[in-house]
Formats: C-alpha cells, structure tokens, sequence
C-alpha cells in the first residue's frame, strides 16, 4: 500500500477515534451520580418520556448538546457545575521595619488563607495565590557545627560569633535570635574507639579532648548573643575514627525538636558547618545498628541519647522533616567537600551550599549571602492529594515572567516588598470511594504559613435528593424513580425494574424479543432485557438503534456525495426524510430551479426542463449546465439576418419564401437609436448586418419567458457613398508634383554635399605640397679645373 494512502488512512482512523470518543456514552451510566462522575461536558436528562422505545437507561447520559439535539429541553438537564468559596482572606502585609512592631502570628505573606473547592469530575476549579515578602520578617538561626578534630582552628573563629551576626542581621531583621549545636558521631565503633582511655580523651595525649558524642544542643534559640558566645567559648573538640561524621543525626534532631531548640513559627535557617563528608541510611549496619531512624525527638538534657539504637536517616527521610517543619538549610563546607554537598542540595528544596574557609573566618559573610540567595525564591509545595485529584500550577513572577508545570510552583529573584501570583488549579477526576470531603495545604517551603483548601466532592445531582423510593412508576413499587429514570430494588432487573431475576425462564423472555416470529434476537441489534430489547449502542454517540426490536437505526439510510441523506435530511428507520425543496430516497434531488436559470433568465434557456437542479436539454444541438452552448449554431443576429431582411425590407434570400418567418413579433422603428436598450430588456441582442446593396440594417432581437421572440427593426439604413473624382485626381497630381520637387531638392543637396567635399579635400592637398630644392642629377656644369701636379703654391 502507498505510504501517503497509509497515512491518510491512519489521520481518518485517528479523526475518527476522537469524534467517536464520547466519554459519556462510553460510561454506561445507569443513574445521574455516575453520569457527572463520567466528564464535565457530560448531563443527565430527567424527562421521564425521553427515552425511546429500544433505548437504554444509559441513553439519558450524553453530552448536552446532543441530549437537546436528541429532545431533551435544558429544564430536564442535570448538569452540576464545582464552585469555589473564600473562607479567610486576610490581606497581605504592608509593613516597613520603621513600623510598628508586629508578632510574628500577625504577618500574613500569603492570600488567601482558606478556600473551600466543590469538586464536579473532570472540571478543573482555578483560583490565584498571592504572596509578598513581608519586610522586617522575624528570623531563627541555629547554628549546627561538626566538632571533630579537624575543626579544632574553626571553633576559634565561631567563638565571637553570636554578637558578630547579630549586628549583621539587623540590616535585614529587628527579630532575630540565634542558637548552637553541635555533633561528632555515633558513639560505636568502628565510629570511635570504645576503649576507656579514648572514649574520655579521643585526642592524642598531648590533646585535652572532650568525650565523643552524637549530638548535643548547647544553646536553644536565644536573642542573646554574648550568652552565645559565652557558651561556645567553653566548647572543646572531640574526636573520631572515620572521616565521615554523623551530621545527620544532629539535623534530624534540630528539626524534629522544635521544643527544646526553641523554634518559632518564623524564617526558620539552620547553618550546617563541617569539613567532612556523612554518613546516611544504611551506614548504621557497621556498627550493628539495623533499626530504621524513626524521625523522632530523643533529646535527654539536651543529648541524642539513641545514636547506639537508629540508623542514620536517609536523605528522602530528611527531606521530608525538613520541609515539614519549614527549616531552610544553609551547608557550610570546605571546598575540598563542595562538589558532595552541592549534590546533596540539589535533593533538598530551598537549601544553599557556601564555601567555608580553612578557619571558617568567613562564616558571617556566607550566611549573609546563602540567607539573599534563600529568601529570593519561593517555592509552592503541597500536602497529598487524596486519589484521583490532581494540580497544576502557573506563576507571574517579576517582570511579567510567566512559566508552567514544574516551573509554575517557583518564582525567583524577589525582593522585599514584591508580590507575586500563581494561578491554582485543581481537578478531580470520578469520586472518593466514601465521598467524604478532603483537606489539603499549599505552602511555600520554607515559610510557615499555607493554604488551607477543604476539598468536596459532587457525587450525586440534586435531583438524587428527590427520589421517590418504591414508586409506582417503577413497577408497582420495585424501584426508585430517581432523576427521571427507575433504580430497581435489589433482585428486580428491567427499564422499569417490571421483573425478577428469578421468576422468569431466558426463552420467555427471548420470544419477546423477536420481530415476526423470527430467529434474531432484538435484530442482533440489542440484548433482550427482562422480555424488552434493549439496543446496543454505536462507537458514534450520533448513530443509534431503535424500535421495538431494534430493527430501526439513524444511520443506514441511502446517501449522496457520500452523505448520508444527501447532507439535506435526517434518517429514521433506515429511511430518508428531506429538507423542505428536497426529495428523492437519498434527498439528493433538489426542486430548488433557481440552478437552472440560464444568463437571459429563462429556465435551461428555454431548450430544456430542470430535474433536480440540473437541466435535461430537449434541443439536442444545445448543452451545458443549463443548456446554452450551442458549439455548432451560428450567432444569432446571422441566424435571423434573413427573415429579419424578409419581413421588413422584403429583400434577401428569403424574399420568396418569407412566409416561413413568421416565428417572431416584429417590430419597425424609425432609427436605429430607438431600438430597445439593455436597461429596457436586460437580454437583448443588438445585431448589425449588410444587405446585397452594401448597406447596413440595424436590428434587435430578444427571447421572452413565455417562449415569444420580439424583433425590433431601424428603417433607415448606412449604404456607403460614392467617390469623389476632382479630389482625387487633384490629390495624385499634387503628389506628383510634390514628390518630384522632392527628388529634385534632395538631389541638389547631395550634389553640394558632395562639391564641397572635393574642394575641401584639394585645399588641404595644396597646404601639404613642398618643392624639393635638391641638386638636378643630370646637370654637368661648364667650368673645368686641373691642377697642375708641379705646382708647389710659392
């Protein structure tokens, strides 16, 4: 087969797929609850007589216009639509540092608070959050450092550090406060020595060491910051046997302990300082430790005390307290360990990596900067949603910046005092196995505020509240007329729920079912139901099976042009019925004649009858679409010059037979000016012709509706006039003699031409001749002279 017909072939199949893909019908809903469950263009019709004879309960679940199409009136159609409802909207805060001074539970960055979403499946409900940051926002800080050995000169350094990073931070916040933390490893080996001497002083000798630990919280948050530095400068280094430390550990517990570390319901920052790798999940079974890490608090007077007993966490497991409890991640690292964590950060959402010196003398500057870098972007996260809904964000950042899917949740490089929107859109698709409503949040990570949205799930339509149990409509009781249809009562089967599955034998009901005594069941068309046929339904929501046996259908009706009906009718009962101004079995056949009308507005020129909108020329020298090209006829003003001749000027070659011209009205005028004009008759010809005389006659010719021909004939004629002889004769003499004078003229021009071109040419041959003054050759002169050979000239 031709690639191009093979793809031709598949678009069709494709087109055909999707125009079939009517997920309404496709449902087979049996009651309005399950209609709107299947789509939101799908609705239910409560009219009690809107079924046919044949057609299935599910018939009334369709898309609605197809139900109106199908008679259906919109007061009949349940179609519930979802809504939204504002439950708190408070106004985001407008406040500068200068201002008055607010609790922290009093700033709102995020609008609204509250929503309540009634949910139709398949309808998406949109609404937009806003988000501003709130300037002079409160801040804790926990500061959560590895003191193994190799941290021993950075210790010194962070000594100072509560009153340094006060002052910074007062640039940026009036609330602040500030703890500190700090971590080793798992006191187990092969994480440490457990010999005695080393778990008192796991330094050299010449080294007075601290007892290793896991982690301990040496100061909750405080606004405080010579209270810090008090309290670090007493702290000393431990130390361990590997490389990795156990820095997990210490961040799941800061997390998770939000009592004893003091964390407030603020910008939440945790500054992890090390300049080591870590151990994660799996780690523990080194040290004979398989118990997963629970994710608990197992602070006792401020000590992990169950190191020995949980594994390490796992980063996913971190992640997740992480977020819950909005703390935003600041690793401050060595740059040998920067590729390690800048991996690490890229698996915790809102976290940043700075580079740490050797001695951690730049400690404050890199929080300073990780804290911007943090604060600049926001990040939408949300709660589980419970099954079959789904989300979708779209956000309008700065600069008219507008992004979609993952990109929709996150907005970068916000100020303070910006504000930016993100259109929300929910959607669930059927409904929750017990219906119950559904409570999900909307928060932007790292912050503690979020989004309450109570979800509710439309899973019946209103008329359901109406149903009359055991009505009588529905076999004397044996259902629930719900919604215009009939829910049988359990055991009971049937539109109208009129029979038991157990009383009646199948070939009962399957005599019933069949047309005229026949063998086909329902026409093969259907399935017999409780001794009723039932029509089976098309792939195309638009073709159906109808009657009493299904022996009907809207589809299977002769067709045109490869339409059914001609394009110009509906189909019933495998039977056309035309559109007004058609008929024919397939309303192919138009009695519109307007298709007829030749150019003089006669019907098919008047050589024709019009069937169907086409014309059936009688006159066979005539043809075309309406019957006026005649391609061996000659024009009419010469079909009609002679009998035009006959009859009024009684010359021409039919002057002896002109009774044989009597098929036309003439009509005699003086001047060929008087002959009917166009805007009198718009078709008319207008003829010119020349009579054996050489003159010309003027006449017109037109062909009336009811079949008359009118001549309309100019009696003057245009005969050409005879020579005039003196005119002529003395226009060749002139010519003569003119031409001759012309000759004689050019002649005499060309002989002066020519003479003074010759004696220019001798002037010039004068002015060049010179005489030769030469010796003549053959010239002797008289005079001899000789020279006498004595003479000695005394």
């Amino acid at each position: 087969m031709d690639t191009r017909l093979l793809l031709i072939l598949v678009l069709l199949g494709l087109s055909r797929a999707q125009q079939d893909g009517n997920e309404c019908t496709k449902a087979s809903a049996q009651s309005c609850g399950e209609c709107i469950q299947a789509g939101e263009k799908c609705g239910w019709c409560t009219d009690e007589s809107f079924l046919k004879q044949g057609e299935q309960k599910s018939t009334r679940c369709d898309e609605i216009d197809a139900l109106i199409k199908k008679g259906c009136s919109n007061t009949s159609i349940e179609n519930p639509r979802g809504s939204i409802t504002v439950n708190k909207n408070q106004p985001v805060t407008n406040r500068t540092k200068d201002g008055v001074k607010l609790k922290p539970d009093q700033i709102t960055q995020i609008q609204p608070q509250k929503l309540t979403l009634d949910l139709r499946s398949g309808e998406a409900q949109k609404f937009v959050l806003k988000f501003k940051r709130a300037e002079d926002y409160p801040i804790d800080l926990y500061y959560l450092m590895d003191l193994s050995f190799s941290m021993k000169d950075d210790l010194e350094n962070v000594k100072n550090l509560g009153t340094h990073l006060m002052k910074k931070m007062q640039t940026i916040t009036s609330d602040f406060r500030i703890g500190f933390g700090s971590f080793v490893e798992k006191t187990v080996m092969p994480y440490i020595s457990t010999t005695p001497a080393k778990l008192l002083n796991p330094c050299t000798s010449d080294q007075n060491c601290t007892s290793p630990f896991s982690y301990k919280n040496v100061l909750s948050l405080t606004e405080d910051g010579s209270q810090f530095n008090n309290l670090v400068s007493r702290q000393q280094i431990s130390g361990n046997l590997d490389s990795p430390e156990g820095g997990f550990d210490a961040i799941m517990q800061v997390a998770v302990c939000a009592n004893q570390i003091g964390w407030r319901n603020v910008t939440r920052l945790l500054v992890f300082s090390t300049d080591a790798g870590f151990h994660f999940a799996g780690d523990g079974k080194l040290g004979g430790i398989v118990l997963p890490n629970d994710g608990k608090c197992h602070l006792h007077d401020n000590m992990y005390t169950m190191s020995h007993y949980y594994d390490y966490p796992s980063i996913a497991h971190l992640v997740q307290k992480l977020s819950e409890n909005n703390i935003q991640t600041i690793f401050a690292v060595t740059e040998e360990f920067q590729p390690v964590y800048q991996e690490l950060k890229n698996l915790i959402p809102k976290s940043a990596v700075g580079t740490l010196t050797s001695d951690s003398n730049n400690v404050i500057d890199l929080i300073i900067d990780a804290y911007n870098s943090l604060s600049s972007e926001v990040i939408l996260e949300n709660s589980r949603l419970p099954e079959g809904v789904s989300i979708s964000y779209i956000s309008h950042c700065k600069n008219g910046v507008i992004e979609k899917g993952e990109n929709g949740r996150k907005c970068s490089n916000i100020s303070i005092g910006d504000e930016v929107k993100f259109e929300v859109a929910i959607t669930a698709k059927g409904c929750p196995f017990n219906g119950k409503s559904e409570t999900i949040k909307i928060k932007p990570l790292g912050f503690t505020e979020e989004v309450e949205i109570v979800l509710n799930f439309i899973c019946e339509c209103e008329c359901h509240k109406d149903g009359i149990p055991n009505s009588q409509s529905c076999h004397f009781g044996n259902g629930t007329l719900e919604c215009g249809a009939c829910r049988c009562n359990e055991g009971r089967i049937g539109r109208n729920c009129e029979c038991s599955k157990d009383e009646v034998r199948t070939e009962d009901l399957d005599a019933n079912c069949r047309m005229d005594n026949g063998t086909d069941i329902c026409s093969n068309n259907g399935d017999c139901v409780c001794g009723t046929c039932e029509c089976k339904k098309r792939d195309n929501p638009e073709e159906r099976y109808s009657g009493k046996f299904c022996e009907c259908d809207n589809f299977n009706c002769d067709r045109s042009n490869n339409k059914l009906c001609g394009g110009h009718g509906h189909c019933e009962c495998r039977k056309c019925i035309c559109d007004a101004n058609y008929t024919g079995s397939a309303c192919d056949c138009s009695l519109d004649t307007s298709t007829c009308l030749a150019s003089n507005k006669q019907i098919c020129n008047g050589r024709g009858t019009c069937e169907c909108g086409v014309c059936k020329c009688t006159d066979t020298k005539f043809q075309g679409p309406t019957c006026e090209i005649c391609p061996t006829c000659p024009g009419v003003c010469t079909e009609h010059k002679d009998c035009v001749q006959c009859r009024a000027f009684a010359t021409g070659d039919k002057k002896d037979t002109c009774e044989e011209c009597g098929y036309f009205n003439l009509k005699v005028v003086k001047m060929k000016n008087e002959l009917p004009q166009p805007h009198d008759q718009p078709y008319i010809n207008h003829c010119k012709e020349r009579d054996a005389n050489d003159c010309w006659f003027f006449f017109s010719y037109a062909s009336k509706n009811d079949s008359t021909i009118e001549v309309h004939v100019a009696e003057e004629l245009e005969c050409p006039s005879g020579p005039d002889i003196i005119p002529i004769v003395a226009g060749v003499v002139a010519g003569i003699v003119l031409i001759g004078l012309a000759l004689l003229l050019i002649w005499k021009l060309l002989m002066i031409i020519h003479d003074r071109r010759e004696f220019a040419k001798f002037e010039k041959e004068k002015m060049n001749a010179k005489w030769d003054t030469g010796e003549n050759p053959i010239y002797k002169s008289a005079v001899t002279t000789v020279v006498n050979p004595k003479y000695e000239g005394k």
